[in-house]
């Protein structure tokens, strides 16, 4: 054949083997079929445009096809032209071994750390992102600024200073793709300061202290008592990583005495706090307190994101940074790590418009029902004390003694997926352990909460 490229209709590449054009044709085709490059159902191009792109006769396709139609590999309509047959592909040297296995998905999910998927405002974020393609202009389609779309930066400029209370211009913002992104990226910053060791909370996520290892810096846990976090960090530290809002997993809120300690800390020493606000708008019992951010701003790195207020998939997380880092961090993202415009674009909107706001309070109405739920279901097992403020997609259990990994066993029969809290506590923490559940309630959706509920209740001592 003159060329091995179809283009016209449908783009098709073929390599032909064997002797004569026509026995070529048919092998090349049988071959794609048959490995699976051509999956079931593939319209190929009429007899005419693909004559036409090899720069063969049309006869000599349309025979092709016949046998390949006449051997079951091909299928051919009137009307509906010609399609590969939905037959069986034998494996090939590239195909994977076995088949695809979907991983088995719990009957019931109370794992922390994800909303409610299934109310993820589809139609509100449709017509955003509709606005948001309609009224861009055509240079942000383009590479782009490693910082984010200026349009997300001063959406979200505002909306932070409004409600969380963080002061900050457009220009000191860095967009990310997701929480552990920017922490990557301050990993790399705070390398670059000198910092090789970072003060961490005694529970929390361990992909998070994984990070900063990975980045070449040491965790220390902080002490903890019953008023959260004991802010003390030990010589030499460099910055501290906390959850000041609603502690991960805790579910306590830093005192102000100790969240006015820490600022003074950083700076007296020129060291970093690096504030994890991931649910900081969702309080039921009161306003939410404020970023830490907002006292003192050349101190403290603010990492938000819309994975609890909208989903993870979007992977849309923001830094708020001080003045002299926001250019270290820029360098540190890179020209290559730039997060889809078109999501970005469509998030400034979502802000800008009101969506978000109205997302945010429907949100938190259906997450403070559930946790009321929990709460009042917990008076059939009184060995169970709930702790933590009323804030948040999740809730701390305290259990009897001992019975922790009994009763996540328990869960697991009954196909009820359930965290204890030493999954979350940092190999170095040196305070006591306790026994207790860490119940995401934000994971189910709304018509699946009344069963977890029930299934939680049943293996709860």
């Amino acid at each position: 054949m003159a060329r091995t490229w179809a283009t016209l209709g449908v783009d098709l590449h073929l390599e032909a083997a064997g002797p004569g054009v026509r026995r070529g044709l048919t092998d090349a085709l049988r071959e794609a079929v048959r490995t699976g490059r051509l999956a079931p159902g593939t319209r190929l191009p009429s007899s005419r445009s693909l004559a036409a792109d090899l720069g063969v006769a049309r006869n000599t396709v349309a025979d092709a096809y016949a046998d390949l139609v006449a051997e079951g590999w091909l299928t051919a309509r009137q009307g509906s032209g010609t399609q590969v047959a939905d037959r069986a592909v034998a494996a090939s040297a590239t195909a994977p071994p076995g088949p695809h296995r979907t991983p088995h998905r719990p009957r019931h999910d109370l794992r922390p750390g994800s909303p409610d998927l299934a109310s993820f405002p589809r139609a509100a974020w449709l017509r955003a992102a509709r606005r948001a393609l309609t009224t861009a202009p055509h240079h942000v389609l383009g590479y782009g600024d490693p910082r984010g779309t200026a349009e997300l930066r001063t959406a979200l400029a505002g909306y932070l200073a409004r409600v969380r209370g963080v002061r900050t211009g457009p220009e000191h913002i860095v967009v990310c793709a997701g929480f552990a992104h920017g922490l990557r990226i301050l990993g790399e910053v705070l390398r670059g300061r000198g910092t090789d060791t970072v003060a961490v909370e005694s529970y929390g996520l361990d992909l998070h202290w994984d990070l900063l290892t990975r980045a070449g810096l040491r965790t220390r846990p902080l002490p903890f008592d019953e008023r959260g976090t004991v802010v003390a960090p030990p010589p030499g530290t460099g910055a501290v990583l906390l959850t000041p809002s609603h502690q991960f997993p805790m579910g306590v809120a830093l005192p102000p005495d100790r969240r006015a300690a820490v600022t003074d800390w950083a700076r007296r020493t020129g060291g970093l706090v690096l504030e994890d606000d991931y649910d900081g708008e969702f309080r039921y019992d009161r306003q939410s307190v404020g970023a830490l951010q907002g006292l003192d701003p050349g101190h403290v790195v603010y990492l938000g994101t819309a994975s609890k207020s909208l989903a993870p998939g979007l992977r849309l997380a923001w830094m708020v940074l001080p003045p002299d880092l926001a250019e270290a961090a820029v360098l540190a993202k890179g020209h290559a790590e730039v997060c889809g415009v078109l999501d970005q674009l469509t998030l400034a909107e979502f802000i800008t418009s009101g969506a978000y706001d109205r997302q945010v309070r429907a949100a938190r109405l259906r997450y403070r029902r559930r946790r009321d739920a929990l709460v009042a279901a917990l008076a059939t097992a009184p060995a169970v004390r709930p702790t933590g403020i009323a804030a948040g997609l999740h809730a701390v259990l305290r259990l009897p003694p001992g019975t922790e990994q009994a009763v996540v066993q328990a869960a697991a029969w009954q196909d009820l997926t359930l965290y204890g809290l030493s999954r979350f506590r940092h190999p170095d923490a040196t305070v006591p352990p306790l026994d207790a559940l860490v119940v995401g309630y934000g994971t189910p959706p709304d018509h699946a909460w009344a069963g977890a509920l029930d299934a939680l209740c049943r293996v709860l001592p």
